[in-house]
This record gives structure tokens, sequence and C-alpha cells, in this order.
């Protein structure tokens, strides 16, 4: 398994291990959105004893789609919320019309192909099914992963990152896509040949990252922490950012979360 017992010994670290954070004192209560998971884990098992320490009330919220974690953000029950990469984030406040701005990155798990009916890449045959998510940016995703391997080619002319079932320029196998809602992903193995799961959904099912058929190897879809734009210069934000960046959380996520996908800030 990836990933270690719940029982944490680093909670018990004493709070000096705690960076030094400038409280906020106007800002008494944190109230943090994630989607179930590693998400969540990483504020309820480092980010919130963190910031409690420091003598703020944390909050988590847990969502199970990627819509409302945006909207309650915006509307301002959420302070924070943790979930989503930026291409994601940046259509959806396109379309939306809102103003959130991503302050951190995250540990973030691969999206992957996993095993369904077939239980391996050579299975794959003429009108294999592969479950892929159905929101834009995610489902452009798991198209640039299917012709990272080779298995279709997308057109030319097209801006990758927007890539839809449309945009498949060549099928040689025929691979039939299914479209569905990303938690609905780890459910659906039964029911196709192949299923493009995102990391944190592999997460939260106990499905291990070794398990992947094929991993994802691009890192234009690492998650961040993302606020209310006219809330970045707080200094809550700014206490939240030194928080997922500390050593405490750094040495959390090596050991909790192995496989995953740290920070390009962390590699400097």
């Amino acid at each position: 398994m990836f990933r270690l017992s719940r029982a944490l010994p680093w909670l018990a670290l004493s709070l000096c291990s705690f960076p030094l954070l400038a409280v906020d004192e106007a800002k008494k209560e944190i109230v943090i959105g994630t989607t179930v998971g590693d998400f969540a884990d990483m504020v309820t098992e480092s980010i919130k004893p963190q910031l409690e320490a420091q003598g703020y009330r944390v909050k988590l919220v847990e969502f199970t789609d990627y819509v409302m974690p945006n909207l309650a953000l915006a509307e301002g029950s959420l302070d924070v919320n943790c979930f989503q990469h930026k291409p994601y984030l940046d259509t959806f406040s396109q379309s939306r019309g809102l103003e959130l701005s991503p302050i951190t990155q995250v540990p973030t798990g691969p999206m992957g192909l996993y095993a369904g009916k077939a239980g391996a890449l050579e299975e794959v045959k003429q009108g294999s099914t592969v479950a892929i998510p159905n929101d834009p940016t995610n489902q452009a995703r798991a198209l640039l992963m299917l012709e990272d391997m080779g298995w279709i080619t997308l057109k030319k002319d097209i801006d990758p990152l927007k890539a839809s079932e449309f945009d498949v320029a060549d099928n040689p196998k025929g691979i039939r896509l299914v479209m569905l809602e990303a938690a609905q992903l780890p459910r659906s193995r039964q029911d196709v040949d192949f299923s493009v799961i995102n990391g944190n959904y592999a997460a939260s099912s106990g499905i291990p990252f070794s398990d992947g058929l094929f991993l994802e190897r691009s890192y234009d879809f690492i998650n961040w922490v993302v606020v209310r734009a006219e809330d970045q210069e707080q200094a809550f934000v700014q206490d939240v950012i030194a928080a997922y960046n500390s050593d405490a959380f750094k040495e959390y996520a090596s050991k909790q979360f192995e496989g995953y996908k740290y920070p390009e800030s962390w590699h400097e």
C-alpha cells in the first residue's frame, strides 16, 4: 500500500516543530473546503494542527464534486479550498465569472489508467471501453494521457488543455470513451475495460498508484490551494501558505503520500 497507518506519529511533534506564523488577529476561524480523501487528510492531519497551534479555529468541509467547492468559496462560506489544478480553476472561474486566486501548490496524486475488465495494457483490443472524467479540463487531461500512451492521436491545431472527445484525430483501436463524473470512476471499473481515475479519487478509494497500468507524466496538473482574489494578501492567507510549505508538512507528505507529485517550489 502507498499509504501508511493513519496512526500518525508526527501529530505528536512538539509545537516548536511548526512554523511561527503571524496570526491574523481579526480572523479567528478559517474554513477550508476539499474533496474527500487525500486533500482532506492533509488538512486534518497536518495543516489544521499547525494553524490551531497558532490560535486559529479550523473547520474542514468535504465535497464529493468539483463544482461546489469553488461556488462555496466565491460566496464566502469557505475561506480556502484545495482540490483543483490550475487549468480547471482558470476554466471554471472564467465560465462562472468568479475572481479566485491560486496561492500555493500541494502534493498531488497522478491521474492513472487502471484495470477494469481488462487486466493489462496488452489486453486492449478493438472497441475497448475506457471511462474518463466528464468535466472539460480533466477530460482533456485524460485524453492527453491516452495520447501519451499511443492509444489515440489528438488534432494538431487545438489547445491540448481544452481537448475533448471531438478532437480525437486518430483512434486506431476504436477506443470507446465513457464519460463519467470523476468521483464515479473508481466504481466504474467493473463495467468498462479500463478506467482513467484522478489521483485523489484513487487515493480515497484505497487504490494504490502501484496498481496503475499507466500513470500521468505531465506536471501541468499539480493542484493548488485557492482563495478569493480579494483575500490573497490577508494575513490568514499568508499563514495558510506557510503551513502548506512548512518543514512539518513536507515531512508528513513525504511519509504519507508516496508516489505523489510534489510542489515545484519544493524542488528549487
